[in-house]
């Protein structure tokens, strides 16, 4: 089956994000004073193809783990969804 993996990568907690920091800053000088917080993250979006859903979630932690994501640093989550023809 072809699968698409959503992947959502976000720095975690305890990691300073300067980049939000500055996006907050931003947002607050045009008025938007009611945001708390900004985190900025990426997201990709994989195909492939696997034999079962169990299959998916291995390939997408593996690769998350090994590539896609930096695990000192970050964490993510994602979603799979099937392609259709």
């Amino acid at each position: 089956m072809k699968v698409q993996a959503k992947i959502f990568v976000t720095l975690k907690g305890s990691v300073l994000d300067p980049q939000g920091v500055a996006v907050t800053k931003a947002l607050h000088a045009m008025k938007y004073e009611q945001v708390e917080d900004v985190r900025v993250g990426k997201y990709l979006e994989v195909v492939f193809d696997v034999e079962n859903d169990s299959q998916a979630h291995e390939l997408v932690a593996k690769m998350c783990d090994q590539l896609l994501t930096n695990p000192v640093i970050e964490k993510y989550t994602y979603e799979l969804v099937e392609v259709l023809a």
